[in-house]
């Protein structure tokens, strides 16, 4: 297997020296703005659980993969214009996203967490939230969940959860809601010092059953791949190495 790295922001390719097979390229996309799942290092390569899971995954299918770096909001219109022919980049599977694109997986499990300033005593209801500003990532999960449960709540998109992250910091925001993983990295780090969750772990069928590697309608030769891939990585070890590799607790999904 060869596997090259590329970014649509510009950064250079950088291949990995791997056996290579005699077949197609598997063009995987994911969004290297979302610590610990992605992110770019300072050498410009790509880093993180997503990243080093679609590498683990292709090295068990003996394919040749390419992993690209672009923004969340445009992997499926990418995916089904055939830019790319996968996405691991921590998108949650829901009923809507199914009326677009497929999914393999899940492969990783985890809930969402509100946080804010500490001592603020927040109240997680609709009255509490009202006129209460709430910072999320624009196209995901977290942000349905809002506009349905909190409809009185203002809200505030960003690009990436590190922008939002950046606007509690500064006052701009009251509140970010996101993945618990990527939350407690951010409450680990010297600007999360004066912030912390609020409420419980959120759980709803509104933010899907798991995050799930995207794929075209009908792909179904390449759906089973993954599948049979991920089901062997969780086998093997591999999965619970690299999970270890990033955070503290088990992201693994029930088997």
């Amino acid at each position: 297997m060869k596997l090259k790295i590329a970014t649509l922001f510009g950064a250079a390719l950088v291949a990995l020296a791997l056996p290579a097979m005699a077949q197609d390229k598997i063009r995987i996309g994911t969004e290297a703005a979302y610590p610990p799942f992605a992110f770019v290092l300072p050498s410009g390569e790509l880093s993180g659980f997503d990243v080093d899971i679609a590498v683990a995954l292709c090295e068990q299918m003996q394919a040749d993969c390419e992993i690209i770096n672009q923004s969340f909001d445009g992997l499926i219109p990418a995916l089904n214009v055939k830019k790319i022919d996968a996405i691991i980049a921590s998108m949650f599977i829901t009923e809507d996203r199914l009326k677009a694109i497929d999914f393999a997986g899940p492969y990783y499990v985890t809930p969402a967490l509100f946080i804010g300033p500490k001592g603020s005593e927040l109240d997680l209801s609709e009255a509490g939230l009202k006129r209460k500003t709430i910072g999320l990532q624009r196209g995901t999960t977290m942000a349905d969940y809002v506009s349905a449960k909190f409809p009185k709540a203002r809200v505030q998109y960003y690009d990436t959860i590190e922008a939002a992250n950046l606007d509690l910091v500064s006052g701009r925001v009251d509140l970010v809601f996101a993945d618990s993983v990527v939350i407690e990295e951010f409450l680990a780090s010297a600007d999360g010092a004066n912030f912390e969750q609020v409420g419980e772990p959120v759980f709803d069928p509104l933010l899907g059953e798991g995050a799930g590697i995207g794929l075209r309608k009908g792909d179904d030769a390449l759906k089973q791949k993954f599948n049979d891939a991920l089901a062997a990585l969780i086998a093997s070890g591999k999965y619970k190495e690299i999970n270890d590799k990033y955070m503290a607790t088990s992201i693994m999904p029930p088997q």
